[in-house]
């Protein structure tokens, strides 16, 4: 059955504009970086999203659908609850939101009163930063997550909350989740405020220089977190 088309259309015979017929509505994008962190529920979703109604949400989510970038699916019993999740075409998103992400982290100055702030959030400025960085150090990690592609699991603690970074067998990072991976087996914790992020993600600092001037706090549990403290002060471990 063909696609019903869309409301509204640049009607531009370009691929930016065809992009953005599917992505730039308002909330769209927001509700991607929501999902790349793994499905979601409606209402985890609504609550991450502070400032979106009901009623916009709900649409967004169907226009998503509709474009073949989300999915709805049951989950099996005893959760039976319905969440949403990115199709392989909704995850070709994540580049052009770490981008974003990176692009617009020279802005973040002070919160202002009325900003909410999540954790989770900061993770995707931090991405590429930790790509070519002292994370990459951490190669050859073996966790207990299983997950197809991933070989660890490091928790990321800032006074707003918890993520966690999923690394590849080569030690890169290849995706990150809500909250601490503690009930998969993360390998390390790293500890730092939110300015230590920040400047980490704008570039002003590296995280080897952050771990060393002690603005992060690494949890060593293991050989890699011992790799990635030595890339930092250039001292080997016993």
């Amino acid at each position: 059955m063909p696609r019903p088309p869309r409301r509204r259309s640049y009607d531009q015979y370009c691929a930016v504009a065809r992009a953005l017929d599917s992505v730039g509505d308002r909330w769209t994008l927001l509700i991607v970086r929501e999902l790349l962190a793994g499905p979601r529920r409606y209402t985890d979703l609504h609550a991450d999203l502070p400032g979106v109604s009901t009623d916009v949400l709900a649409s967004r989510l169907k226009d998503m659908e509709r474009d073949g970038l989300a999915a709805r699916r049951r989950l099996p019993a005893p959760v039976s609850a319905y969440v949403y999740e990115l199709t392989e075409r909704g995850r070709a998103l994540h580049p052009v939101v770490v981008a974003l992400a990176e692009w617009g982290a020279p802005e973040l100055a002070a919160p202002r009163p009325t900003d909410a702030v999540r954790a989770h959030w900061f993770a995707l400025p931090l991405l590429r930063r930790l790509q070519v960085t002292g994370m990459s150090q951490m190669s050859g990690v073996t966790g207990a997550s299983g997950a197809s592609g991933v070989a660890g699991l490091v928790d990321v603690r800032l006074p707003e909350g918890e993520f966690h970074l999923r690394l590849g067998p080569d030690g890169s990072v290849c995706g990150y989740g809500d909250g601490p991976a503690s009930a998969q087996g993360a390998v390390a914790r790293l500890e730092l405020d939110a300015d230590t992020c920040l400047a980490i993600s704008r570039g002003d600092l590296t995280v080897e220089d952050a771990v060393r001037d002690g603005r992060v706090r690494v949890s060593v549990d293991g050989t890699p977190v011992a790799a990635l403290r030595d890339a930092a002060t250039g001292v080997p471990s016993a």
